[in-house]
């Protein structure tokens, strides 16, 4: 039976009726009494002892605490915080053959985010001068896209000084929030590892920074393979959340070939669970393919855009929690879809005309949203 914090009116009111009890040929709780001012003073430290031993209740089980006790209740699973990380990449410039520029060297984005070259390089026979470089600050906010213009911190004779990212710049992630090592933290505790079982691997994913959702598929690409799908939902949400990169196998495998080697985030994922995997596997680190399915609803032609957003957003919301690139039988619910819209205001009296069915899970293609018709 669960035990009910009295509140401080409830503290209040005890307090007086022990003072009225203990005083029965007089009145203590007089306007300004000292009795009734003491009352309410030992009534307000009741109610912070109350709330002090609530608070020690739920740092005690993993399942209520936060803070620094969460971080400690996943430690004893050797669940981790996630630190910031720095995006790293490579910008290309223009300059003369056999110019050199120096380690260190800042390129600079347009807002002023600055990215230090991380090795000293010359400028190739062709003109092209490569630089690789890493974000100077750690978070998310380092990820450029392939195309992005750069600039040079300081004038270089012999090289342009305006070049653009031509190896997307990414791995890039902020600190690790209180939900997401949360929800890490209880699958350690409710799976229990096996050295290499199928929950494992999307555990092991789930430990990179940025990745948010992790599939595995064992013997996907042959007896002896396992398929490893990941989403980074917020690092990469202006791709999709999709990682950008190579499939492929850990460059720490020795059985990676130019032909099997991934890249980008794929290879920032397969090199984390090399360390951790059965040392005869041959891990494949993946990006699922989109597989954008379209609506149609009729019954809300009227709607306004602030409505038609919130839909989106409700369906997009579904496929988030049961849309998985495995052929398992799971599937998207039509029905779940037709709830997460019906609970939405100015929705009454639509119909999902198309699709008709669930939308089933195929292995490798992830559903996503695709476009909405409204009749």
């Amino acid at each position: 039976m669960p035990y009910t914090r009295p509140t401080l009116s409830d503290l209040r009111a005890h307090v007086a009726a022990d003072i009225t009890s203990g005083l029965p040929t007089a009145d203590g709780l007089l306007r300004f009494s000292n009795l009734q001012i003491t009352g309410k003073a030992v009534a307000g430290l009741a109610h912070l002892n109350y709330g002090y031993l609530d608070w020690i209740a739920k740092q005690g089980v993993p399942y209520t605490s936060s803070g620094e006790y969460l971080e400690a209740w996943a430690a004893v699973k050797k669940v981790y915080r996630k630190t910031a990380t720095k995006a790293v990449g490579g910008v290309s410039f223009r300059g003369t053959p056999g110019k050199i520029v120096d380690v260190g060297t800042q390129v600079v984005r347009g807002d002023s985010a600055a990215f230090p070259s991380l090795a000293t390089a010359t400028v190739a026979a062709d003109g092209t001068l490569l630089l690789q470089v890493s974000a100077d600050l750690a978070g998310e906010a380092g990820n450029t896209p392939v195309g992005s213009l750069m600039t040079l911190g300081v004038a270089i004779d012999g090289v342009q000084s305006v070049g653009a990212v031509t190896t997307a710049i990414t791995g890039g992630a902020d600190q690790e929030g209180e939900e997401s090592l949360f929800s890490r933290m209880l699958d350690a505790y409710q799976s229990t590892p096996n050295g290499g079982s199928r929950g494992d691997y999307p555990s092991w994913a789930k430990e990179v920074a940025d990745v948010t959702r992790a599939w595995c598929a064992p013997n996907a690409f042959g007896t002896g393979t396992v398929v490893v799908y990941t989403m980074l939902d917020d690092a990469n949400a202006v791709h999709g959340g999709f990682p950008q990169g190579t499939n492929g196998v850990s460059t720490k495998d020795n059985r990676a070939t130019s032909g099997n080697r991934a890249s980008g985030d794929q290879l920032i994922v397969a090199n984390s669970i090399f360390d951790q995997q059965p040392v005869t596997a041959m891990v494949y680190s993946c990006a699922p393919i989109a597989a954008p399915i379209n609506f149609t609803i009729t019954g809300l032609s009227a709607a306004s855009t602030a409505t038609r957003a919130a839909v989106a957003a409700a369906i997009t919301e579904v496929f988030f929690e049961q849309g998985a690139p495995l052929s398992n039988g799971s599937f998207v619910g039509l029905s779940d879809i037709d709830s997460a819209i019906a609970a939405i205001s100015a929705t009454k009296g639509f119909v999902i005309t198309s699709p008709v069915a669930n939308i089933t899970n195929i292995i490798g293609y992830l559903p996503t949203l695709g476009t909405i018709t409204y009749g």
